[in-house]
């Protein structure tokens, strides 16, 4: 660990008290008959060395977890042997291949991006996909699309109401370059600027992170807030579809794509442990409880983890409170089990269901503690969304969410739906299409139903073409009782939360 300016001058003060006891050591060293000439080389070697250490440790700092720095001041000061920095005159972006940039906020990772020099505000984008929706059904212009809807909605279903005490964290005015671009190389002028507390970064933010060797990649597909200029239709978005390794790429606005919500932290904002990097994520003030032990998990927040399940699924992500006292939670990964669908996309009549909601999944995934943990029977909805339709059109029966679809069914395990939290591919690489891809409960127009692919979009398998042959993997989705509580853990990857009945 490095010292800041304060702690280095309270270690210099310790290294000449240190000096000074290996000096009088060896001088009683030499009451029993030690060479002078050796005393001194001795002395003169540590003294050499310890200079040496603080020097290396002063010119490369990194903060002192007893001593909280702000969040900015801690970036702009050190990311790593792997990081470094391009100052455009407004931000000062974070460079490289796997700089310290981590940060560990409401039950996300996220990746700081850049400093505006002014406000000193700091960027973030999430590490992963955190769900997938089309950008918009008929316009590429970010203000008043789908896309900003989802992530500036405060309800159960949105991402900014799954965010902890935004508010206090977050500067909800931030302005956002929405700006239509012919491509990277033609830069962005501040023509389109949207103002909300979430965006998505831009074409450009994504080039001066040195994009394709970059920290940014994470070799899914997933949207940029930038437009193509003259043509309405199209977005950019970061594709691994197209080439195998990350490249700018318009699509067709109506495509599901990953979404990667960006914010802005505010200046004032502190950093009160880690080191900023994956393993040892920087973690801000206020956000970093140290003892739950005896909470409701029903407190807690969208993509903390908890420890659930066994053989290889052992591990559960919060996906939201969407029923009141309940806590929705779905596996961190797929299941090692591929099925077919069933034979059309009514998940009641499923081979999924089936699996799901009998003993296949019980007995062979969890423990009999766990299963009694699950609530027996909460309603999934099943409402159709057409190609690029909004997302709350999967669980409403309209974009104002007046009312709530008819096309339901009660179960006691489920899938996620289209355009919901932890909705896209996580912690796995693609490969193609099908091979990572796993259910959703969502069915599509033209006897169809969503899937999330290999590269973490939603896409569409049709039962009259297919005759429901495809088989795709399983991410099971249920939600926890009132009464379960943490008995221990911090709700990280790395420390997920233990839980019991009360």
């Amino acid at each position: 660990m490095g010292l800041n300016n304060k702690g280095f001058a309270i270690s210099t003060i310790l290294y000449s008290l240190l000096v000074m006891a290996t000096l009088i050591l060896f001088l009683l060293i030499g009451n029993f008959s030690f060479e002078r000439r050796t005393t001194s080389n001795l002395v003169t070697n540590i003294e050499s060395g310890l200079n040496d250490f603080a020097k290396s440790h002063h010119s490369n700092p990194d903060p002192n977890p007893d001593e909280p720095s702000s969040l900015s001041e801690i970036l702009l000061t050190y990311v790593g042997n792997n990081g470094g920095y391009y100052d455009d005159g407004t931000d000062t972006f974070i460079t490289g291949e796997n700089p310290n940039n981590y940060i560990w906020y409401s039950g996300k990772l996220w990746r700081a991006v850049s400093v505006n020099n002014e406000e000193k505000t700091t960027k973030l984008v999430t590490q992963d996909n955190i769900s997938s929706i089309s950008f918009d059904d008929n316009s590429n212009t970010f203000s008043g699309s789908n896309i900003e809807m989802w992530l500036n909605d405060t309800s159960a279903d949105g991402f900014l109401g799954n965010l902890r005490n935004p508010e206090s964290f977050i500067k909800m005015d931030s302005k956002w370059n929405a700006t239509a671009s012919s491509g990277v190389s033609s830069g962005l002028d501040n023509t389109t600027i949207v103002e909300d507390a979430v965006g998505l970064l831009s074409i450009y933010e994504y080039d001066r992170t040195n994009n394709l060797s970059g920290y940014l990649d994470n070799q899914l597909d997933w949207w940029t807030i930038t437009p193509l200029a003259n043509d309405t239709t199209a977005v950019y978005s970061v594709s691994y579809y197209r080439s195998g390794s990350g490249v700018i790429y318009s699509y067709d606005t109506k495509t599901a794509k990953g979404v990667r919500p960006a914010i802005n932290i505010k200046a004032d904002i502190n950093i009160a442990s880690g080191s900023g990097t994956e393993e040892d994520p920087y973690r801000l003030e206020g956000d970093n409880d140290e003892d739950i032990s005896g909470t409701k998990l029903n407190t807690r927040y969208s993509g903390e983890y908890i420890k659930f399940g066994t053989k290889e699924n052992v591990l559960y992500r919060i996906v939201s409170h969407e029923t009141e006292n309940l806590t929705k939670v779905t596996s961190a990964n797929t299941l090692n089990y591929r099925s077919i669908f069933g034979t059309s996309p009514t998940f009641a009549t499923s081979t999924v269901y089936t699996f799901l909601n009998a003993y296949a999944y019980y007995e062979n995934y969890l423990t009999n503690d766990e299963v009694n943990m699950i609530e027996d029977s909460t309603t999934w909805y099943l409402g159709t969304v057409d190609n690029g339709a909004n997302y709350r059109l999967a669980k409403y029966n309209d974009i104002d969410m007046t009312s709530l679809t008819t096309n339901t069914i009660n179960a006691k395990v489920g899938l996620l739906r289209v355009g919901e939290l932890m909705c896209s591919q996580q912690n796995t690489s693609y490969s193609s299409y099908l091979e990572n891809g796993y259910w959703l409960l969502t069915p599509a127009a033209l006897d169809s139903i969503y899937y999330i692919n290999g590269y973490g979009n939603i896409d569409t398998i049709n039962f009259r073409s297919s005759g429901g042959s495809e088989t795709l993997l399983v991410k099971p989705t249920f939600n926890l009782k009132e009464n379960v509580i943490i008995t221990g853990g911090d709700g990280t990857l790395q420390n997920p939360f233990t839980v019991a009945l009360s």
